[in-house]
C-alpha cells in the first residue's frame, strides 16, 4: 500500500481546505490522524497528524509549547481549525523542529480527520472523493467563457496532486478513454505524471472536458477563416461575370479581394485506385494543421476544400516580393503532412498558381494551380510540385478552362468520342488536334503521331462519323481545335 506523505497532504490542500503556514513539507509519512487538545500532544504516537479543534487561536506560548512537544514526539504535523496567525518565533521554531503547521478554517475537525484517514488508508472511497473533487473543479473551469485547456489541466492537476498534460500520440483511438480531440481530429492523449485510483477515475471525464473546450477554442480562433473559405469556394466555381459581385461580401468577412492572391492546389490520388475518395479522416486533420501552421504568419491565408482537394490562398499587397515562394513553402509543409496522415496508399500532388490581382485574378491563379496539379496527375507525376507555364496561348486556354460553362460547351463538341472509352477517346482527341494543326495533311500528321498516313486517315474517318461536324467549315474547325486544346489541357 502506498504511503501518504506530507507532500501528498499539501497536494490535497485545496480539496481538504488546508492552508500551510510554516514548517517543512516533505516526503515524511503520515502514519495516522487524531484529534487532540493543544496541551495534550504528549499522548500521541510518532507519525500522527494532530488536528487541534477550536474556534479561536491558542495563545502564542501554547503554540510554541505544542511545537516543542510535537517535535519531541515525532508528530507528522499540526492542523488548527481556528484562524491562525503565527508569530515569528513560532515560524522559526516550526522550521527548526521540522513540524509543519496548517490551518483548516471552517472545516469540521471530525470530517477532516475522517477524510485524511481515508487518504492514509489509500482506499477506494478516498480515491473516488479525490477524483470527484477534481472533476467538479474541472467542470467549473470548463464552463467559464474564457477557459482554456491549460487552465483545466492546472485546476484538475492541482486537485489530483499530479501534473497533467496532453501528449501527442498518433496511436490514440476514438475509443480510448483518455483521448483528446477537436471535432473529428484526434490531437493527443491526456497524461498524468503518476497514476493512482483518483486519476484513473477522473481522467476520462477531464479528457472529455478538454475536448469540448479545445473545440470551442478552435472555433473561436478559426471561425472567420472558415467563413472566408466558403466564399472562396463559391468564387472559384462561379462564372467570371459574377466574380466582382463577391467583393463587398468578401470585405465584410475581412477578405480584401482587390489585393494580390497566389493559390496552391493540393489533390489526392489513390495509388491503387485513382478514382477512390480520400479517407474521411484526412480533411479535418489537414484543415486544422493548415490553420495552425499559417496562424502566426504575417500574410493573410485562407484554407478551403473542394471535395477532397485543398485550396490554399495567400493574400498580400500587390507587388509583394517572393509571393509565390512563400505559398510554395507553406503548401509543401501541408503536402508533407497530408501524406503522413493518409499513408502510403495515397499521393498528394501540389499545383502552384502565379500571383494575380483582384477577384478575377484569384480565380485565374486557382485555375493555374488546379491545371498544374491535374496535368501532373494525368501524366503520372504523382506526389510532386508543379508550376503551370502560363504564357501565350496557354494563358488564354486557362481562362477558358476556368469557366465551367465554357468548359462544358467545348466538352459537348467532343462528347461523342467518350463512347470509345477513356484511352481511345484521348487518343482520338490528340489525333484530331494534330490533324487540324497540320491543316488536314495526313502525311505531316502521321509523322508527328508516328503513324502511317493511312492509319491517320482511318482514325479521322471514324472521328468524323462520331462528331458529325464539317471540318471544312472554318468556324467549326476553330471550335473543334479549341475544344481539343482545352480537353488536353485538363488531361495533362
Amino acid at each position: 500500500m502506498a504511503q501518504y506523505t506530507l507532500r501528498d497532504l499539501r497536494d490535497d490542500a485545496d480539496r481538504l481546505g488546508l492552508r500551510s503556514h510554516a514548517g517543512p513539507v516533505d516526503d515524511r509519512q503520515i502514519v495516522r490522524v487524531d484529534l487532540a487538545a493543544v496541551d495534550r500532544l504528549d499522548a500521541l504516537a510518532t507519525g500522527t497528524l494532530a488536528i487541534i479543534d477550536g474556534e479561536e487561536q491558542p495563545p502564542p506560548f501554547r503554540i510554541d509549547v505544542a511545537l516543542r512537544q510535537a517535535s519531541a514526539r515525532g508528530l507528522a504535523g499540526l492542523v488548527f481549525t481556528a484562524p491562525l496567525t503565527l508569530a515569528e518565533t513560532a515560524r522559526v521554531l516550526a522550521e527548526r523542529a521540522g513540524v509543519p503547521v496548517f490551518s483548516a478554517v471552517g472545516v469540521g475537525a471530525a470530517d477532516l480527520a475522517k477524510t485524511i484517514d481515508r487518504a492514509i488508508s489509500g482506499g477506494a472511497s478516498e480515491a473516488m472523493m479525490r477524483g470527484a473533487h477534481a472533476i467538479a473543479l474541472a467542470t467549473e473551469a470548463a464552463a467559464s467563457a474564457d477557459s482554456t485547456t491549460e487552465s483545466i489541466l492546472s485546476v484538475a492537476g492541482g486537485a489530483l496532486g499530479v501534473a497533467l498534460s496532453i501528449a501527442p500520440d498518433q496511436a490514440v483511438a476514438w475509443t480510448d478513454a483518455d483521448a483528446v480531440f477537436i471535432g473529428e481530429v484526434l490531437i493527443g492523449r491526456l497524461m498524468a505524471d503518476r497514476t493512482d485510483g483518483a486519476t484513473q477515475v477522473s481522467l476520462p471525464v477531464i479528457a472529455s472536458l478538454l475536448s469540448r473546450v479545445a473545440q470551442r477554442q478552435s472555433r473561436d480562433r478559426f471561425a472567420p477563416t472558415q467563413s472566408r473559405a466558403d466564399l472562396l469556394v463559391e468564387l472559384v466555381l462561379a462564372e467570371p461575370s459574377r466574380a466582382e459581385g463577391f467583393v463587398a461580401q468578401a470585405a465584410r468577412l475581412g477578405l480584401p479581394l482587390s489585393q494580390s492572391h497566389a493559390v496552391a492546389w493540393l489533390a489526392p490520388t489513390g495509388t491503387a485506385d485513382p478514382d477512390a475518395r480520400a479517407p474521411r479522416s484526412v480533411q479535418p486533420a489537414l484543415e486544422l494543421f493548415a490553420l495552425q501552421l499559417v496562424e502566426a504568419r504575417e500574410e493573410m491565408w485562407h484554407v478551403a476544400f473542394l471535395q477532397d482537394d485543398l485550396l490554399l490562398v495567400c493574400t498580400e499587397e500587390h507587388g509583394a516580393g517572393d509571393h509565390q515562394r512563400r505559398v510554395r513553402e507553406v503548401a509543401m509543409l501541408i503536402q508533407e503532412r497530408a501524406q503522413e496522415i493518409a499513408g502510403s496508399d495515397w499521393a498528394y500532388t501540389l499545383g502552384l498558381g502565379t500571383p494575380q490581382v483582384g477577384a478575377l485574378g484569384l480565380r485565374q491563379s486557382a485555375a493555374e494551380a488546379r491545371i498544374a496539379a491535374e496535368s501532373a496527375i494525368a501524366a503520372g507525376r504523382l506526389g510532386g510540385v508543379e508550376l503551370t507555364d502560363v504564357t501565350g496561348l496557354r494563358r488564354v486556354l486557362l481562362d477558358v478552362y476556368a469557366s465551367p460553362i465554357s468548359r462544358e460547351l467545348l466538352h459537348d463538341i467532343l462528347r461523342p468520342l467518350d463512347d470509345l472509352g477513356p484511352e481511345r477517346a484521348l487518343q482520338s482527341v490528340r489525333t484530331l488536334l494534330v490533324y487540324l494543326a497540320h491543316e488536314g495533311s495526313l502525311v505531316h500528321a502521321g509523322r508527328e503521331l508516328m503513324l502511317h498516313p493511312n492509319g491517320v486517315g482511318y482514325r479521322m474517318r471514324r472521328i468524323r462519323e462520331l462528331l458529325g461536324i464539317d471540318l471544312a467549315d472554318p468556324d467549326a474547325r476553330f471550335a473543334v481545335e479549341l475544344a481539343c486544346r482545352v480537353r488536353l489541357l485538363g488531361a495533362g
